[in-house]
Parts: C-alpha cells; structure tokens; sequence
C-alpha cells in the first residue's frame, strides 16, 4: 500500500471521533478468524446525527427521550456562530427561554450580550450558546442525572460540530454537571478543566451577577482570561 495523504488521516480522525469520542482503539494482539476482540461498550454512538448544526436540530427536536420532552413549550437547541471558538454553556433552560426557544433571554440574557461585547464577541461573532438540557425542567429545577443522561450526547455532539477553541460553563450547576463532580463554584474557578477533548473553565452565572453585583469583579477577570485564550 502506499503512502496516506495527510487529509485521508485527518479525514479518518474526524470520524473516529464522531463515532467513539476521543479515544482510539488499537488491536495489539489480533485473535485468530472468526473470534472477536471487541468488546461492547455504553458509550454514545454519534454516527446516526447529521453533521451539519442546522439539520441536527430538526433531528432532535421533537425528543422525547426524558419526562421534560412532555412538558415543554419549545425545544431550545442553541444559537451563535457554528463555527464559534467559544461555546457557553449554561444548566438548562429557564421560563423565558422555553418560551422563546432560545438561550440566555430577559434580563440575564441582556447581561450576557454586555459582557460578549466587552470582548469583542456576540451571539452572531465567535459565540454558540446552549444549555446542557434542551427542555425547561418544572419550576427551574436543576437536572436530574437521568435527564443529563439522556441530553448531554446532544451536547456533546453539537460541541464536535463547532470544534471550538474553549467551553465556559455557567454557574455551579453547569460546572458540576459537566465535570461530573459536586464542588463548589469557587473551587471549580480559576482553572482549565477539560470537556471530552475541549479546555473548560467555570464562571458565575450572569443570574448570579444580577443577584450579587459584588461577583461582577471577578467574573470580568475571568473573561479577560477567556478573552486571551481564544485570541490567542
């Protein structure tokens, strides 16, 4: 056989990844024929969603994989740039949001847009925003694991069709949801996590901000710090 071009490898990454995240699996020790080395695994096979963000929303949003899909108003798959380098996640949908079928709406909403603009950024610049449930739970609970369960695959995939740069998280319950950890949100601050393969950093949640306005100093700290790294 002769040699790969370059764009046949990158071209056999991107559906590796598509198919089975960021781990590739190598058959050291092939088993004789008709024997499999394969094992089963749980993880979430990609391969059915389209990969264009457009067509992927009307895959998936008549869902009704969880009890949410039943009491919602609109689906809120997301808005912003699809090719962004910067995706801002927040827990789940709000009553606003559920009504307008998009994220970050009312008064939050506005102060996301604020702080976007400080960065030279919007919904239509270098910004995706979605959540990781797409249906509003009842009385803005927080998400149950089974409903994350049942969600975050459409997450997950919508970060692989944007490949951005960085991934901040909104708040405590974004943060803990997505690292899979009970912490804090201080605790969760100030560092870069990882998100399958994505750099992640936690910051307030501009809720927060409005509840708390003392919080505003340290969150533009941590938005210069974003700033920096998709610039760079």
């Amino acid at each position: 056989m002769g040699p790969v071009s370059d764009e046949k490898v990158n071209q056999y990454l991107r559906q590796t990844r598509d198919l089975f995240g960021d781990e590739i699996y190598v058959e050291l020790d092939p088993t004789p024929s008709g024997t499999s080395s394969i094992k089963s695994t749980q993880k979430p096979s990609y391969s059915e969603f389209p990969s264009d963000l457009s067509l992927f929303n009307q895959h998936i949003n008549q869902c009704h994989k969880c009890e949410l899909g039943n009491s919602r108003t609109n689906f809120v798959f997301g808005v912003g740039d699809p090719k962004a380098s910067l995706v801002i996640v927040g827990e789940a949908p709000g009553e606003q949001e559920d009504l307008k079928g998009e994220p970050f709406v009312g008064r939050a909403g506005k102060l996301l847009d604020k702080i976007l603009a400080a960065i030279d950024r919007s919904r239509e610049k270098d910004v995706y925003i979605c959540n990781v449930l797409k249906c509003r739970p009842p009385n803005n609970r927080d998400p149950l694991a089974s409903e994350v369960s049942e969600c975050e695959p459409y997450l997950i995939h919508q970060i692989n069709l944007i490949r951005p740069k960085l991934i901040v998280a909104l708040g405590r319950v974004a943060g803990k949801t997505l690292l899979n950890v009970d912490n804090s949100l201080k605790s969760m601050r100030g560092q870069l996590h990882d998100y399958h393969g994505t750099p992640l950093i936690v910051t307030y949640h501009p809720a927060a901000l409005l509840r708390n306005p003392n919080w505003k100093t340290d969150a533009w700290k941590d938005f210069k710090w974003i700033r920096s790294i998709i610039d760079a």
